[in-house]
């Protein structure tokens, strides 16, 4: 089976579902076949890849009351290489009817064992909140990436999250690893964004990736237009930035292996 990248972070706007759709988006170009899931009852990933939320009938909710398999909810995007699970708002309601099943951590998991060798990549878009979807998305991870914002409130939270990963690591996924932090919303003209790179990398070194995501308004305009940046602006510094990550992702998992 492909690698199953979680990306997640608790705190809100910090780039994940930006980072999940431009890094599928970037991968798919570089001829790696991508399936995306979308398991944040906000659909951002869902609308981002062009697809409208309203007509979405099946998707995650599905997949995870296991009610349907990954096949019969998945559907094609215009992204090249790029498939998607799609999510809609109905997504909110899981946390609550899960939460007296057995093994109600692994049903991600179970779901997606049969997918064998289809994907190169599963990236998974996880809500802002470290609930039971989010934990659904790390049992189920090969490991999980971790955006950052470039701002004061940076670091906060990130504590906490590691908790959750190492919690997660312990109890339901041994073989769970960092992929790496993601620094986003850099603007090099700002002191503060300078300093939260220093500060991010004097303590994870090793764990941060080299690529850095600058603030972009590219960047910005493309979910309105339901693309992703590399359809919508590929000569732009944010195509540019998720290019660089993916083949510093590609690199990195050559390297492992």
């Amino acid at each position: 089976m492909g690698k199953i990248i979680a990306i997640a972070n608790q705190k809100g706007g910090v780039g994940k579902t930006t980072t999940t759709v431009n890094l599928a988006a970037s991968l798919g170009v570089l001829e790696k076949k991508v399936l995306l899931i979308d398991a944040d009852p906000q659909a951002n990933a869902t609308s981002g890849l062009g697809i409208d939320v309203d007509s979405v009938e099946n998707g995650t909710y599905q997949l995870l009351e296991h009610t349907m398999s990954v096949e019969e909810v998945t559907i094609p995007t215009d992204s090249p290489n790029v498939d998607l699970v799609p999510a809609h708002i109905d997504l909110v309601a899981i946390e609550i009817e899960l939460v007296d099943k057995d093994n109600r951590e692994y049903m991600m998991k179970s779901a997606l064992k049969n997918l064998g060798d289809k994907y190169d990549f599963v990236l998974i878009d996880c809500a802002p909140s470290l609930g039971l979807l989010t934990l659904n998305a790390l049992t189920a991870a090969d490991s999980v990436m971790i955006p950052i914002q470039c701002e004061y409130f940076a670091l906060e939270g990130l504590g906490k999250l590691l908790n959750t990963v190492k919690s997660v690591q312990k109890i339901h996924n041994n073989d769970l690893d960092i992929e790496g932090m993601l620094l986003t919303m850099y603007d090099s003209r700002l002191r503060l964004s300078n300093q939260v790179v220093e500060e991010v990398k004097k303590h994870f070194s090793d764990m941060v990736f080299d690529t850095i995501i600058q603030r972009n308004v590219r960047l910005s305009e493309a979910p309105s237009y339901g693309e992703s940046i590399i359809k919508y602006d590929a000569s732009s510094k944010g195509a540019s930035n998720y290019l660089n990550l993916a083949n510093e992702i590609l690199k990195k998992n050559k390297e492992k292996v």
